[in-house]
């Protein structure tokens, strides 16, 4: 209980400054520093306590449940289904887990985003920010209700160590924190024009970039995401389809998924903008979330299907977005689409080639 209540704080905590930071004047080197010292000592302190209370529950608890997969193994079958009555919803959701995963990821975006969207073109008014955000956790949901209703209460157990899971290796988490962003802003960079009007590095940046990645990783894109495409879309499909068809499959829906998102500024659309959202910048779209699906599932398997990769993974594709792009104002959302898509694709690329298209997954003997 004790390492459950100082989570949140630390996340609340580390939010909070980093929104105060954004409407605070550039302030001295020395206030930066005082400021990262003071949130690193904070998450030490909270992160000893998370784990004394690990160690007191796992004191008190018995041994695990026969046939109970473990932290960080990764699992060649889909999670089995638990016996229920042959009627009802719920049999027709563990019938077809996955079409009833997609459906509930998609309904709870596309419902909660129409109020944004009409904004966006004037037909209402209002600021529907906190709709936009509390749509993209439409794969957190369906992947949690989904996972409970295939697996129970221990299936949810086993999801959350997976995002607890970062022992991953200091290779992949070197390249996950800084091969993966410096890629994205080296496809950026190298377009005609990118530099124009450069803002330049200030003190501020250095400061912001982990507290916006920690914001980003829990819900600019990772946590809110990868819990449903990875923690529970990806195991069920990789075993039916193989790891490429399965990174095909998943990219389409995934980028569909933010369909919507091009009616609205968020991806370049909204009035005066024309076809060109769904005629330039839909398609290099879907083409960044084929190489990044590529990506993540190469890195997934590699890792022994840990969600702490997944989701730093995805948050360290978008971390350019919240971070960098700011700082060229002449790269636009098609320049930012553009350029994200030359540095993850061409690696993409090259993963498939090396690996043959097995992207590291392994089928037991």
């Amino acid at each position: 209980m004790a390492g459950r209540v100082a989570l949140w704080p630390l996340i609340a905590v580390t939010i909070l400054l980093l929104a105060a930071l954004q409407y605070l004047p550039e302030l001295s080197w020395e206030v930066y520093g005082a400021a990262f010292l003071g949130l690193v000592a904070v998450w030490v302190f909270g992160l000893r306590v998370l784990r004394r209370g690990r160690r007191a529950r796992t004191k008190y608890q018995g041994e695990p449940e026969a046939g109970a997969a473990k932290p960080g193994v990764l699992s060649q079958e889909p999670p089995t289904h638990p016996a229920v009555p042959s009627a009802g919803l719920r049999h027709a959701m563990l019938k077809h887990p996955l079409f009833s995963y997609f459906s509930l990821a998609y309904a709870v975006k596309y419902v909660l985003l129409i109020p944004y969207t009409l904004a966006a073109w004037g037909i209402i008014s209002g600021d529907w920010t906190a709709a936009f955000v509390l749509a993209t956790f439409g794969p957190f949901v369906a992947g949690i209700v989904m996972t409970y209703l295939t697996e129970g209460g221990s299936g949810l157990s086993r999801l959350r160590s997976r995002v607890g899971q970062w022992r991953v290796g200091w290779h992949w988490l070197l390249f996950i924190f800084a091969g993966i962003p410096a890629l994205v802003m080296i496809g950026i960079v190298i377009q005609p024009g990118a530099f124009v009007g450069f803002l330049g590095v200030s003190p501020i940046l250095l400061v912001s970039y982990p507290l916006t990645y920690v914001a980003v990783w829990f819900g600019g894109g990772g946590l809110n995401e990868e819990v449903g495409w990875r923690g529970f879309a990806l195991p069920h499909m990789q075993p039916r389809y193989g790891p490429l068809l399965t990174a095909f499959y998943l990219g389409l829906v995934h980028c569909f998924w933010h369909f919507e998102e091009f009616l609205t500024p968020a991806q370049g659309g909204g009035p005066g903008t024309g076809w060109t959202p769904f005629l330039v910048n839909l398609p290099l779209f879907l083409l960044l979330v084929l190489s990044f699906t590529v990506i993540i599932t190469w890195v997934y398997n590699h890792t022994k299907g840990s969600l702490f990769a997944a989701i730093s993974t995805h948050a360290s594709v978008d971390i350019p977005q919240a971070v960098f792009l700011p700082l060229f104002p002449a790269v636009g959302a098609t320049s930012l689409t553009l350029g994200s898509t030359l540095g993850i694709g061409v690696l993409a690329l090259l993963v498939l080639m090396i690996t043959r298209g097995r992207l590291g997954y392994k089928v037991a003997d």
